[in-house]
């Protein structure tokens, strides 16, 4: 079934002068057909500029198409009497956690959005001690946020849009300001969220981080140049460096080997798998 479906998106940044009138726009997306399906751990990967943070901003109605359409369950994201669905459907999570926590103790935060949504009290209280103890932050509730790690305060940003209860959420590089020990507290959860039914779009551009996705998407100049799994993707060493992507360190170790003439298959992608390839050899 699909959760988000895009039909020829397009989407243009409009650029303005001192005096408000806009004067030119910037093509960021260009003719974007794209599916998602429910339960999927889709990864968005592309340098800089590509698009796919503002594709993702589409997912949950911040940005509307300028041409095409954006359907989340079915319902168009530009139909303004159905946006509070449409975001309880698929949250958000950016990439400074900082920036999205707005009160001065870890369950207050998580309580936040709720509150202002109108749920009653007594079943804000079970949502946010079921996000905080999914995602390993209740110990820290009564915790001031500026006090915690990075990978925490993350965490803490990703049970504020648990406690929503959205069939899907998209993260925005959730793991780009925080140290290695961070990025797989965040990626550890982010899998489990997976693994519960809950519908994963990943914009990153740790190439480790994408291997572990169901399905890879490569995004460059607002186009879809790439869609498979991780190791139809990452097999494509050349192709993905000509658009300035690298592919994870193993990958990119074997493709070197392979160069050098020592017959490895195309696609590894972890250290076990490249160790037991390399022990084939020696026997």
């Amino acid at each position: 079934m699909k959760i988000i479906r895009t039909e020829n998106l397009d989407f243009d940044y409009e650029i303005y002068d001192d005096k408000g009138q806009v004067t030119d726009k910037t093509a960021a997306l260009r003719g974007i057909n794209l599916t998602v399906q429910k339960g999927e751990f889709l990864a968005i990967l592309g340098h800089n500029g590509s698009g796919k943070s503002t594709l993702a901003k589409h997912f949950n109605g911040i940005l509307l198409p300028t041409r095409g359409k954006v359907f989340v369950n079915n319902i168009d994201v530009s139909d303004d009497s159905k946006i509070y669905e449409i975001r309880q459907t698929v949250g958000m999570v950016f990439q400074n956690p900082d920036n999205q926590i707005v009160a001065a103790i870890v369950e207050e935060d998580v309580a936040f959005a709720l509150e202002n949504l109108g749920v009653e009290p007594s079943e804000i209280r079970t949502r946010i001690d079921e996000a905080m103890k999914l995602v390993d932050i209740y110990k820290y509730r009564k915790h001031a946020p500026h006090r915690l790690s990075g990978g925490q305060k993350q965490r803490v940003a990703i049970a504020g849009v648990i406690a929503m209860r959205p069939q899907c959420i998209a993260l925005d590089e959730p793991t780009a300001m925080l140290d290695p020990k961070g990025r797989k507290e965040v990626m550890r959860t982010i899998k489990m969220l997976n693994e519960m039914g809950i519908t994963v779009i990943l914009i990153t551009h740790y190439m480790e981080e994408a291997a572990q996705a169901r399905r890879v998407v490569v995004m460059d100049k607002g186009e879809v140049i790439m869609d498979g799994t991780p190791r139809e993707i990452f097999r494509e060493v050349e192709k993905l460096k000509a658009v300035g992507l690298d592919v994870p360190q193993v990958t990119e170790l074997a493709y070197e080997l392979r160069k050098s003439g020592i017959e490895l298959p195309a696609d590894i992608l972890n250290e076990d798998e490249c160790a037991k390839e390399l022990s084939k050899l020696l026997q």
